[in-house]
This record gives C-alpha cells, structure tokens and sequence, in this order.
C-alpha cells in the first residue's frame, strides 16, 4: 500500500473527488463519530437518503483490514454495513449507515439489558459456528509475543505516571516472568475470530431486522485469530458500563450452553487469563492517553478497570500475576492518574 501523507487541503480534495465519483459528491457532511485512533466517521445526506464516510488517514490507518473483515461479516449473514466505494490508497470508505442506535445509547435509555446482551452473546456464538477454518488462517494471530507487548503498556505508562520514575528492571523482569506462566492457559479453549473491539460502542441495535442480524457490527479491522473467550471478554468486562456480576455469570452460561464441549473450569480460566490480560493492557493504555495525547476522559474509567483486574487475577489460573500485583502494585496504588 501506498503511504500518502498530504495536508489537509489535498486530503480534502482526495476525499471530495472519492464522493463525486460515488455519486455523494453534493452530500451534506456532518462528523458522526471519532475515536481513540486517527480515524472519524462523517455521515452524508443526500435526497434523504444517507451513507457514512470513514475517514482513516494512511499510514496511521489502513482500510483493507476493515474491507476483508466487512465483506466476509456480510457473507456469513452478519449485520456489517454495506460497503459501497473504497479508496484504499487514501483511507476512505463509502459505507452504509446502520443509524445512531449503538448498545450505549439503547442502555443509557433504559433498554433490556438482559435482552441486549443475550443478542450479543448469540451473535458471538453463531460467529464462532460459521467462521470457516480457512478463513482463521489469514489472521493475525493474537500470540504471546503481543500479549506480553501489550501487558508492559502498564510498566511503560502508568507505572512512571503513578510513581514518578520509570519501572525497576526487577519489577519488569518479575511481571515478564509472571505473565509467561499464565499465558499458556489462554489456550484451554479453541480459537476463533476476535473482533476485538466487541463492545457496547461498536454494537448497534437493529430493530427491522431479525435474529442475531438485528445486532449491527462495527469497528472490526483489528480483527485477530484469538481464544474464543477473547469478545466475550470485551463484552462482559467492558470498562465503560459496571455490568452486574450476575449478568456476567448468565451470559457466559448461555455461552457454554451452546458450546457443550468445553469444559467449564478450562472456559474460565482462559477467560481470566484473557480478561487480566485485558485490563492490564487497559490500565497501560489510558494512561498512555492521557500523558502522551492529552486526553484525559479515559481517567474517568480507572476505578473500573482496577475493579475488573481484581477480579480476573483472583482465579486461580493467576495466581503469579495476582501475586505481583500484590507485592509491586497493591489496592492502595492503584487509581487514576491525575492530569496535569
């Protein structure tokens, strides 16, 4: 792929040209949605008629992820939106626009709960069901390697913004050793595709539709081949809502109820080690949001996110991290980070 780097003015035009040859060239354009990476979404209106215009500058982004994960979403009968025009050298997507009902914004207005959660649960299992095996072996593989990359987000970020200085060469090589030993039980499970970002922001509620289609999917490119646990994690343990314990615990009953064949206490533990993995990345990552980039909104979740990692790294499958955790990072010097 091509890496373009224009400014402002040349993307602008790149992207009007990209909309006139869709035929979208008279659209009215409003900012939709952004996130925590280079990309936004705009929506169009034209007619009355409406699409979505992601907007995923290269070489910070690259659409082809998203095109290959989206098409093959679509032909499995999962609600992907529609992908209309691409330009993948410039990093845009002409899209349709499954509306504004996200999990979030339904949830935040009352919805069922229960309801919505069932949804996405079956969502998930209908998706490990038909995935062909063929299709796992273009994946990027979700490996130790990234695992433990991902986890030292922690030492790299939030230790030296909690404590001051950078973390000892000890404490890493002891969280290192620690996170090796339990890493291996992630694989108690089979593997499948992770969407990986599988939660309440990416999920829309679509309510003309039926079955697990009436839960629309977004924000999959960063798709990877992963323990089945992997979305299911996202789901449940999604910093941004307080989830109740026993929801959690229905849910992943109707998981397992599905899946006969995996044994329970394997299922857990995978899911604790996936889940600690997690949050610990999580923990890394807001506090590398908020001294790097400067944002500070992510604070807002730490309580969660220390409250999830408390509990992943109370089962049994990880007790080395649970005992690192207590010697080097204990309750009391675990919170957010203040801005400054």
């Amino acid at each position: 792929m091509n890496q373009i780097t224009p400014n402002a003015s040349e993307r602008a035009a790149r992207r009007d040209r990209f909309l006139a040859d869709a035929g979208w060239g008279k659209a009215e354009i409003r900012l939709l949605a952004g996130d925590a990476s280079f990309r936004h979404y705009d929506r169009l209106t034209l007619d009355g008629r409406t699409r979505v215009l992601m907007d995923a500058p290269p070489p910070m982004e690259d659409v082809r992820p998203f095109l290959r994960i989206g098409r093959l979403l679509k032909d499995l009968g999962f609600s992907a939106p529609e992908i209309y025009a691409a330009d993948t050298e410039a990093g845009f997507l002409l899209l349709e626009d499954l509306g504004d009902r996200t999990y979030t914004r339904e949830l935040d207005a009352g919805g069922d709960a229960e309801a919505l959660y069932a949804l996405a649960t079956d969502t998930l299992i209908a998706l490990h069901d038909r995935m062909p095996p063929v299709e796992l072996d273009s994946l990027p593989v979700f490996d130790e390697a990234r695992a433990l990359r991902e986890v030292q987000l922690l030492l790299d970020w939030y230790w030296p913004a909690h404590f001051g200085a950078p973390a000892p060469e000890a404490v890493r090589a002891e969280f290192v050793a620690a996170w090796r030993e339990v890493l291996p039980r992630r694989l108690d499970v089979p593997q499948s595709i992770a969407l990986f970002d599988f939660h309440v922001d990416n999920l829309l509620v679509l309510k003309e539709r039926k079955g697990i289609e009436a839960c629309g999917l977004l924000d999959f490119q960063d798709a990877v081949l992963a323990p089945i646990t992997f979305d299911l994690v996202s789901l449940l343990e999604d910093v941004r809502r307080n989830l109740p314990w026993d929801l959690m615990g229905r849910m992943i009953d109707r998981y397992l109820a599905a899946n006969p064949a995996i044994a329970r206490e394997r299922f857990m533990a995978a899911y604790a080690v996936i889940g600690g993995q997690r949050n610990t990345r999580i923990a890394g990552t807001f506090a590398r949001l908020l001294k790097r980039d400067g944002k500070e909104w992510y604070q807002r979740f730490m309580p969660r996110v220390w409250e999830l990692i408390a509990h992943d790294i109370a089962h049994p499958a990880m007790a080395p991290v649970a005992a690192w955790y207590a010697r080097h990072l204990p309750p009391g010097e675990r919170g957010a980070i203040a801005a400054q």
